[in-house]
């Protein structure tokens, strides 16, 4: 792994999108990286041009340059010293969160306590009613667009935030004007080495429903209003990612799909140099084809004719046999 990684890295500075020095980064400083302390102003430490910054607390991207023994000085002033699951920031101690998985495992505990109950007042649960003129729902299952884009759908599964299988079988679909726009964006990613690897598309109304019920109030803006609909629901919405297409492996991103977590917003500007580029990469490819990346997070784009289409409602099971 270590290899690949290296190898990768370099592809990235011959592109341009990763400076050589990247290459020189320890693996003391590369499990630093990430969100130290308070959930509502933490202190995140990141890689830029393999070297770490820190961005919080009174810092601005400030470079850390290192004195010995995990010890560092911080530009502008001040001291981070590397600790086991922690910083210290000017001798206050400062421990590492994963805040995705803290609300993930919160969402999670509160599903387990009746998931049937919940998706039968899903289910019996009635979506908005809209007026005004919509264009017919014309379903592409996204398999047939191009074999290289893959499907990793985690709700025909249990590997969600839920927790709990959502969808009766593992499908994708879009708008055929957005799975056209989709195959031309894997086109252009084809040309650099990836491939589209998608963990959503169309969603039925009643699943939007029972996310919105599960998620605490203070991580709704990473779920959509039933009581206005979501653009999974209009088909026109896709949570994907890239894959390797020489290894068929996702590349790594600056947050994990589905974290809710400030990691996961478009422009978060921690995690790696690689990371951060390989977002750009994705992006780039899929805004070129008329989609738009949802600013809290980087794996979700809308296809721009969004609003043409009505809210949906058929499930899985009713796509696979029409």
């Amino acid at each position: 792994m270590a290899g690949l990684v290296r190898r990768s890295i370099l592809a990235l500075a011959a592109a341009g999108l990763v400076a050589p020095a990247a290459l020189a980064q320890t693996r003391a400083e590369r499990g630093a990286i990430g969100p130290y302390g308070d959930k509502a102003a933490p202190l995140t430490v990141f890689e830029k041009d393999g070297v770490l910054h820190i961005d919080g607390m009174g810092h601005a991207s400030a470079r850390l340059t290192a004195t010995g023994a995990g010890r560092y000085a911080i530009a502008g002033g001040g001291a981070l010293v590397l600790e086991l699951g922690a910083v210290r920031l000017n001798g206050t101690r400062l421990a590492f969160h994963d805040f995705g998985a803290e609300t993930e495992a919160a969402i999670r505990a509160s599903v387990r306590a009746d998931p049937e109950a919940l998706r039968r007042l899903a289910l019996a649960a009635t979506p908005p009613v809209e007026t005004g003129e919509f264009l017919p729902p014309d379903l592409v299952d996204l398999t047939t667009v191009d074999p290289r884009i893959k499907l990793d759908i985690r709700y025909a599964g249990s590997n969600n935030f839920m927790g709990i299988p959502l969808y009766e079988r593992s499908g994708a679909y879009l708008q055929r004007p957005a799975a056209e726009a989709l195959k031309r964006a894997q086109d252009a990613l084809g040309a650099q080495g990836y491939g589209l690897l998608i963990h959503d598309a169309y969603r039925p109304w009643f699943v939007t429903w029972m996310f919105w019920e599960a998620t605490p109030p203070d991580a709704r803006m990473f779920v959509a209003n039933p009581a206005k609909g979501s653009r999974h629901n209009r088909g026109c919405a896709v949570d994907l990612t890239l894959y390797d297409l020489k290894t068929g492996r996702p590349v790594e991103m600056p947050s994990r799909y589905d974290e809710f977590s400030g990691r996961a917003h478009a422009d978060f500007m921690g995690g790696t140099t690689k990371q951060r580029a390989l977002r750009a990469i994705l992006r780039e490819a899929m805004t070129v084809q008329g989609f738009e990346v949802y600013a809290e997070e980087w794996w979700h784009f809308d296809f721009k004719d969004w609003r043409r289409y009505p809210i949906g409602t058929k499930t899985f099971t009713e796509l696979a046999g029409r």
